[in-house]
C-alpha cells in the first residue's frame, strides 16, 4: 500500500469527522430568565467540556422580539423591553465582531463568543448602577468591547438584529416559547423541552460514533438511574402485595 493511499485515507476520514458536527441553533433573548438559565446552567457548561468538538453552534438573539422599518430606519420591540433591545444588539454584534488572536492558541472565535454570551446573560437583568456589563464581560473574555460597543450603537447594529429577526421568523414551525433550541435545523417539541433541562443528554443522542467520553459515561449514569428506578417500583408492588 503507497503512503499516497493511505494519506488519502486518513484526509477522507478526517473530512468525514469535521463533517460529523451537530448543527445546533438556539434562539433566545438577552434579558430572558430562561435563556440564561439555559446558556449558562446547561449549554455553557456542556460546550467547555469536549462537547465542544462535536457541535456547530448557532447564536440568534431576537426571540419573540418583532420590528418595523421606515426608510432605512428600524424599529424593534423586545420582549422585555428596550434594555433588551440594546442587548440583543450587542449580542448580535459581538456574534459578528468577535475574532480569534493569533496569539492565543487556546482560544478559538467560538470559545471566546461563547465565553462573552455567557457573561452577559450569567448578569441576568439587574446591573450595578444601571451599567450594562458589556465592557466587564469583554474584559473577562478577552474580546474588544469597543468594536461591538460602536457597533451595537449605530446602524450596523440595528442591521445585524434585523437579519436575526429575520432568521427567526422565517422558522418553519413559528417560535413560541423562548429559549428555542434546534437539533440539525429541525424543531421538535419534546426534544426542545428535554435540551432545556438536560442538554447533554439531549445532544449525545444526535451525535455519532465514537463518541466523547462524556456521552458514555452519561449513558451509563442514565441507564443505571433507569436500572434503580425499576428495582424501586418491583419493591414497592412485591411490598405492596406481600406485607398488606
Amino acid at each position: 500500500m503507497s503512503h499516497k493511499f493511505v494519506l488519502l485515507v486518513c484526509l477522507a476520514v478526517a473530512t468525514v469527522c469535521s463533517a460529523a458536527k451537530v448543527p445546533v441553533a438556539v434562539y433566545y433573548e438577552s434579558l430572558c430568565p430562561d435563556s440564561a438559565k439555559f446558556i449558562t446552567e446547561q449549554l455553557y457548561p456542556a460546550l467547555k467540556s469536549e462537547l465542544r468538538d462535536v457541535v456547530e453552534i448557532t447564536f440568534v438573539p431576537f426571540g419573540k422580539s418583532t420590528y418595523s422599518t421606515l426608510g432605512s430606519d428600524v424599529t424593534f420591540m423586545c420582549h422585555h423591553g428596550p434594555n433588551e433591545c440594546y442587548g440583543n444588539k450587542v449580542h448580535a454584534c459581538a456574534i459578528d465582531k468577535i475574532q480569534s488572536d493569533s496569539y492565543r492558541l487556546d482560544s478559538t472565535r467560538e470559545s471566546l463568543t461563547l465565553d462573552f454570551i455567557n457573561c452577559l446573560m450569567k448578569a441576568g437583568k439587574n446591573f450595578p448602577d444601571n451599567v450594562y456589563p458589556g465592557q466587564r464581560c469583554a474584559s473577562e473574555s478577552q474580546v474588544n468591547w469597543e468594536n461591538i460597543k460602536v457597533c451595537a450603537n449605530s446602524t450596523e447594529g440595528s442591521a445585524l438584529l434585523r437579519q436575526a429577526g429575520d432568521v427567526t421568523l422565517k422558522l418553519k414551525e413559528p417560535l413560541t416559547s423562548v429559549p428555542t433550541i434546534l437539533f440539525n435545523e429541525q424543531f421538535d417539541s419534546k426534544v426542545n423541552k428535554n435540551a432545556q433541562v438536560n442538554f447533554v443528554g439531549t445532544l449525545c443522542r444526535y451525535v455519532g460514533a465514537p463518541q466523547p467520553r462524556i456521552c458514555a459515561d452519561h449513558n451509563a449514569a442514565s441507564g443505571l438511574a433507569k436500572v434503580s428506578g425499576l428495582f424501586t417500583t418491583l419493591l414497592g408492588i412485591w411490598l405492596l402485595r406481600y406485607l398488606f
